[in-house]
């Protein structure tokens, strides 16, 4: 049986690129493993089932809320106290509906949700598609791109900054803060740039706000202000950590999707080829796009707030339970031919955007963001092919997240 995993082992490279095979053979050892080498936290616990996974997006007795059970100053360690106050820092400020429970997470959530109904979403659909139609017209005669930099970064940024009335021109900043931000458990150096990115990020949404007190607009930041203004709904931390949730999540997964799934179709030509024969495929083929390539790897960390009994281990009361919605995705209890590439899959019941109260809000944007892109994409650049070996390709080192770092194509 295996003891116990480390973040690295997550980070490797090789897990990045076949973690179909890593997390079989995580599954095959025990369904609980132990985990450690999270900076801040001394050890946590990692699942690799679909049923474990449901069962604990749904258990009253895991909470995303770490305030609950310990002050920070109290948290076990196995970092420097230096390294521990950048770690501090980002998770002290966060109260946004990913970070809370109900009834805060109730509250949290229908401010913003009205803003990501299918109904209000689909109404975005002309302008997405022009976008998408703009990104590509930049490239086409080029006949080469990287498609991370020049499409799947640019069309969810510049879709999400739009809706919160933010300039496009700040886009690349957020993707430096974010880069800075979901990489903060490498080492030192990196939990120092993250503090420093968050200050940054935190500044610049205060300067938004001000901005938009005195000039509001028809946007969803000025709808939150009116919200903040009208009584006790939302105070100022969380306005601002509300809205750096939604510029983080609100791009940093759909770039993932568009681009890991752009690799994956390229990577089976067979599967490829029926989607370019038949555009009705694209709401299937996005769906199991999802599941296969996994844009969320992980679940943002559970807390255990007493001990729970699991698989003949004892989760401990403050102990941080991760979901690998990876390894529930491909888990054959559940998929058929789970490690194989199927755009018909009739039965699809994936996990890639949660379950239960915190399944992902942004939902919609997404799937319409990735049908809209892969269709667009096909149909235009019917010649796409990669410009590197898929080995040479570089992931992100972040636990949370699947993704590319670049992804050099030709057409």
């Amino acid at each position: 049986m295996t003891d116990h995993i480390t973040l690295e082992d997550l980070l490797a490279q090789e897990t990045k690129r076949n973690p179909y095979a890593f997390y079989a053979h995580l599954r095959e050892q025990a369904p609980l493993t132990y985990i450690t080498g999270f900076p801040g936290v001394a050890g946590g616990w990692i699942t690799t089932s679909y049923e474990d996974a449901i069962a604990i997006l749904k258990d009253p007795r895991f909470t995303k809320d770490v305030q609950k059970l310990f002050r920070l100053e109290d948290r076990p360690a196995t970092s420097t106290s230096e390294e521990n106050t950048a770690i501090k820092q980002i998770i002290a400020w966060r109260r946004d509906m990913l970070t809370v429970d109900p009834p805060d997470h109730t509250r949290l959530r229908g401010l913003v949700s009205k803003a990501f109904t299918p109904r209000m979403i689909e109404q975005l659909r002309p302008r997405i598609q022009q976008i998408t139609d703009e990104l590509l017209d930049t490239v086409q005669e080029r006949g080469a791109m990287d498609l991370i930099a020049d499409f799947a970064f640019p069309l969810p940024i510049t879709v999400i900054s739009e809706m919160l009335g933010i300039p496009t021109a700040d886009r690349q900043q957020f993707r430096n803060w974010t880069q800075a931000l979901i990489t903060s458990g490498e080492g030192s150096q990196q939990r120092e740039g993250a503090a420093t990115a968050m200050e940054s990020f935190a500044h610049y949404i205060k300067t938004l706000l001000v901005e938009k007190r005195a000039h509001p607009g028809s946007d969803l930041v000025s709808d939150l202000i009116q919200a903040e203004e009208s009584g006790d709904t939302l105070n100022e931390n969380e306005l601002i950590s509300t809205i750096f949730l939604l510029i983080v999540a609100g791009h940093e997964t759909t770039v993932n999707l568009i681009g890991t799934g752009t690799l994956a179709l390229l990577q089976h030509p067979a599967q490829l080829r029926l989607l370019q024969q038949d555009a009705t495929l694209i709401p299937s083929a996005v769906e199991e796009l999802l599941r296969y390539t996994a844009p969320v790897s992980l679940s943002s960390p559970r807390w255990a707030l007493e001990d729970i009994p699991m698989h003949g281990q004892v989760i401990r009361q403050g102990e941080m339970v991760l979901l690998s919605l990876i390894a529930a995705n491909t888990d054959p209890q559940q998929f058929n031919e789970p490690d194989e590439l199927e755009i018909t899959r009739q039965v699809n019941r994936h996990l890639a955007f949660g379950k239960g109260i915190h399944v992902c809000l942004g939902a919609p944007l997404a799937r319409l963001e990735g049908q809209i892109a892969f269709a667009t994409l096909l149909r235009r650049l019917p010649a796409l092919h990669l410009a590197e070996e898929p080995e040479q390709l570089a992931w992100n080192r972040t636990p949370i997240l699947r993704g590319l770092t670049s992804l050099p194509v030709a057409f």
